[in-house]
């Protein structure tokens, strides 16, 4: 299902883009649900789209065993997941997985970057807002790291 302007309009995330500028971002984007356990991506995949989890909960984590994966990060209502498709060779650097069901705005992230490449000052409000989403990723890390740290296994 494509998504209705009123929901990127009432997302913070995009309160700095135009209504133009959003309804492009919308022309290019759905809506998914997802249950919990799906898997959305894992770490090495190709990073051909980004969510904006409109409700729910995923959480970003990483390998640090063959089979074993360290939460980094929890995402919820209006929080982008996934910037790793900015940076060639657009591939993702975490992985995530739905651990309660969860309702997306999935974006076509190659879509978005022909957009951006039309529209250079959409490329640069797009982002600041990737730069946003990896420093609070960059300070979930950091935090979890700290805790992992001083939890005894």
């Amino acid at each position: 299902m494509t998504i209705p302007m009123t929901e990127l309009d009432t997302l913070p995330l995009f309160t700095n883009l135009s209504h133009t500028r959003r309804a492009a971002i919308a022309g290019v984007s759905r809506i998914e649900t997802y249950e919990p356990g799906t898997r959305l991506f894992d770490e090495g995949g190709l990073a051909d789209q980004c969510w904006i989890v409109l409700s729910g909960c995923v959480l970003v984590d990483t390998a640090v065993l063959p089979h074993e994966r360290v939460t980094l990060q929890s995402i919820g209502p209006g929080e982008l997941v996934g910037w790793s498709w900015l940076v060639p060779p657009y591939r993702w650097h975490f992985g995530a997985s739905v651990v309660s069901a969860a309702r997306a705005a999935v974006i076509d992230t190659g879509a978005v970057r022909r957009l951006a490449d039309e529209d250079p000052a959409l490329g640069y409000q797009l982002s600041l807002i990737l730069v946003d989403a990896l420093l609070n990723r960059l300070q979930a890390t950091r935090i979890r790291l700290l805790d992992l740290r001083a939890t005894p296994r």
